[in-house]
């Protein structure tokens, strides 16, 4: 067959039919359809802006609630330079115990101080004058025990002053005992006798002072300083003083009570609470008389129990004294004779 021939119509309207069915079919087929969701599914979703016309605003802030804040956890904020002060913040008010109350009295001397915390005993009148015995010289006969044996001697108890200054001094002497000697001086006031030194001297001499501008007692053997009480003595001192308090309000002393006078060894101080026990008859050396006696008993393991008898019709002044150490050794002075200066 030529390829050149010409193509019959009748042939060439049935091939344009047939490629026109074929192109329908394939339109309106279902595979046709998903591939065209699947590709509007897949196209981008675009956006545009569309102005808004502009709103009209107040001339007056709206006010919104402020939250409550309590003043106790308000902090304060410092002003900027060139700005208002903040009005101060009210600061927090915390609640406080009721203050505790204040603690009671007790006498040293003649003056009230605050009581320690532990309870002392009952310390009597607070005593509002002082008789100054007149300057003596009292000799005692001396009678010890150490040791479980007794030995003999005499003590002198030397009392001088011009209404100013005054110095009382109180020698031992005995055998078995060191000889000792104990000195006070100091200034007589309107509170009675105020020490400005004691030394005691064995076999070496040291010595306490009463530094009353800086309120401390110092010691020479380089033990810590004390704190110098209204009224503090020492160990010599305290016999006159107490002589002088009792002479000066008698009436006010009663058996059973008491007094409380910080005493001033070499080496500490310390409160020492005598008890008055009352009147008794005395057979001494030097005679027979009427004395009140007054205990300052122990408080620690080791310390003395001192007896001191004061004698009315002597000024009250001590004519007995006896010292008992801790392991029982003792001496015994007791008045033998007068010497008035």
């Amino acid at each position: 067959m030529n390829s050149g021939a010409p193509i019959p119509a009748r042939s060439l309207l049935t091939l344009t039919a047939a490629v026109l069915l074929l192109h329908f079919w394939l339109l309106g087929s279902p595979a046709r359809r998903i591939h065209m969701r699947e590709t509007l599914r897949a196209a981008p979703f675009a956006t545009r802006s569309i102005p808004l016309p502009p709103v009209a605003t107040s001339a007056v802030a709206p006010q919104f609630p402020q939250p409550h804040v309590p003043d106790r956890i308000a902090v304060p904020v410092p002003a900027t330079r060139g700005s208002v002060a903040s009005p101060p913040v009210t600061k927090p008010t915390i609640a406080r115990s009721a203050a505790p109350p204040a603690p009671a009295t007790e006498t040293i001397g003649s003056i009230a101080r605050p009581a320690p915390p532990i309870a002392a005993p009952n310390s009597g009148a607070i005593a509002t004058r002082f008789a100054i015995p007149a300057s003596i010289r009292l000799e005692y006969a001396v009678t010890a025990q150490v040791k479980h044996e007794r030995t003999q001697g005499i003590s002198q108890l030397s009392w001088q002053h011009d209404g100013d200054i005054y110095e009382a001094q109180l020698e031992i002497r005995a055998p078995s005992l060191p000889a000792r000697l104990q000195h006070s001086s100091g200034r007589i006031t309107t509170e009675g006798l105020a020490p400005l030194r004691f030394s005691e001297k064995t076999r070496t001499e040291q010595a306490t002072h009463f530094e009353r501008d800086s309120q401390r007692l110092s010691f020479s053997n380089n033990r810590p300083a004390a704190a110098l009480l209204a009224g503090a003595q020492d160990r010599v001192s305290v016999l006159l003083q107490l002589s002088a308090m009792l002479a000066g309000e008698p009436h006010k002393y009663p058996a059973g009570s008491s007094v409380m006078i910080q005493t001033a060894t070499t080496s500490e101080a310390e409160p020492w609470t005598f008890t008055i026990q009352g009147e008794e008859r005395l057979e001494l050396p030097g005679g027979t008389l009427v004395a009140l006696k007054l205990v300052r008993p122990p408080k620690r393991q080791f310390d003395q129990q001192v007896e001191v008898w004061l004698a009315p019709g002597l000024d009250y002044v001590p004519v007995r004294l006896r010292l008992t150490q801790p392991n029982g050794d003792w001496v015994d002075q007791q008045w033998s004779s007068t010497d008035r200066r």
